[in-house]
């Protein structure tokens, strides 16, 4: 401090900056020195002169949270409608930062408690990110709308929950109309989802918001996935926990055009597979955006992956449709075995898996698939990529030689049961394990 005054005391100009064009004013207010600050102003120095980022003193001031060098550029000259880069006020930097006592005097003087940064952002939104109850409160007490979204539809609700802020989303809740979060396009419960808030989530369940919201198209628009409900949020981020929340409160799997259990077969979240295939999401789903084939689509996102195709076949993936096609059969042959006339423009397991880079995959993942089917013929197209794996002779013994009673027995009752429906049968546990392909497992 001493040396401060006396180069002021030597005619240092208070105006000279740093490289950022931080003027000393401004790095005074960041030392919190009240007498630093007292002494430049004296010297005259100008309380809104901007650094290359347009942040002011008072910014700083706002920032760093003290009242009293907040009172002395206010009374120095000091604007609350000052922004910076980003568009923000000084009341809005007092709110993210949780300093309650310099949002009053910034309001006492005059701030907008409803200004909006150029992307929506208002100070409340600011204020439920931080969390503060008591900032929250203030601003509400002096007519800030909790209503009004920003640019990407965002209310303060929905911030408090992504962020995890219980205190503050219990605020919000009541005063946050249904008008405003249907306009907005998503609920509360996809932000506590996507944040992976537990206590937020069970506080909105509990508030009686539903688990299975949708998003509007013009948010789910912005998502390259299509994603729609909460339960697509906790998967697509491999939030097993939050996953296991929202499916025993009821979540439904199978709301997405793109399925939960596709994305977390995709990510190789097996615990987050299990979860959902407990909760009866569907195994033999379609995903035809990408490619439209006649075998359900969970098998092209882990044909590498034994251990994940097991769980999908013994959770009651259709292993048949991976041998329906239209090579060498005429149509009467075909309709028999339940290929029908639709199917002709879509792409077969054999047309699939004969590109270059999964050749060197069927064998393996074709004997694994007939230990799930009955007596099947292989069409001439998947034998000639076959004759060339070390799986073939075994492969070609298992499609010629009839399969055994046993074993067409458990494929035809597994086509008219669940796991679920099996598992809830009073049978001898020796025959349920063997029915549930428990001996396929790895």
């Amino acid at each position: 401090m001493e040396n401060v005054k006396k180069l002021l005391d030597h005619r240092a100009s208070p105006h000279t900056t740093n490289s950022t064009n931080e003027s000393p004013l401004l790095l005074a207010v960041r030392a919190g020195s009240y007498q630093m600050v007292s002494s430049l102003i004296a010297a005259g120095a100008r309380v809104e002169q901007v650094c290359l980022k347009k942040w002011t003193a008072m910014h700083e001031a706002s920032r760093a949270g003290c009242a009293r060098v907040m009172e002395l550029l206010l009374q120095s000259g000091g604007q609350v409608s000052e922004t910076d880069q980003y568009g923000v006020t000084p009341l809005g930097i007092a709110a993210e930062y949780s300093h309650s006592e310099v949002l009053q005097l910034l309001i006492k003087h005059g701030a907008d408690v409803n200004a909006q940064a150029p992307n929506g952002d208002s100070v409340l939104y600011d204020a439920a990110g931080s969390g503060d109850a008591d900032c929250i409160n203030i601003l509400l007490q002096h007519g800030a709308n909790p209503n009004v979204h920003n640019l990407n539809s965002q209310l303060p609700i929905h911030h408090a929950a992504y962020e995890g802020h219980y205190l503050a989303l219990k605020i919000l809740i009541p005063i946050t109309t249904r008008r405003a979060l249907r306009l907005s396009g998503h609920s509360p419960v996809h932000s506590a989802a996507d944040g992976g808030r537990t206590h937020c989530l069970e506080l909105l369940l509990q508030k009686g918001f539903d688990i299975n919201a949708q998003l509007a198209p013009h948010i789910s628009d912005n998502y390259g996935d299509m994603r729609r409900s909460p339960l697509y949020f906790t998967v697509s981020n491999g939030d097993e926990t939050h996953t296991e929340i929202l499916l025993k409160s009821g979540a439904q799997p199978d709301l997405d055009p793109l399925r939960c259990l596709l994305v977390a077969v995709r990510s190789g979240r097996y615990e987050i597979v299990k979860l959902l295939l407990a909760a009866n999401a569907d195994v033999n789903c379609y995903f035809t955006v990408v490619s439209d084939t006649v075998f359900p689509t969970a098998l092209q996102y882990c044909l590498k992956d034994e251990a994940m195709t097991r769980l999908l076949l013994n959770n009651g993936y259709d292993a048949e449709k991976c041998f329906c096609c239209n090579h060498d059969d005429d149509w009467d042959e075909l309709s028999e075995s339940g290929y029908s006339q639709d199917q002709q423009e879509q792409v077969a397991f054999c047309e699939f898996v004969s590109v270059s880079w999964l050749e060197h995959l069927v064998g393996r993942v074709v004997s694994i698939l007939l230990e799930y089917v009955g007596q099947v013929s292989l069409c001439g197209k998947l034998t000639k990529i076959l004759n060339k794996q070390k799986e073939w002779p075994h492969i070609h013994r298992t499609t010629c030689n009839p399969r055994s009673l046993s074993h067409l027995s458990r494929v035809l009752i597994r086509k008219h049961l669940s796991c679920s429906g099996l598992m809830s049968l009073q049978l001898p546990n020796r025959l349920k394990d063997y029915l549930l392909f428990k001996d396929n497992e790895l």
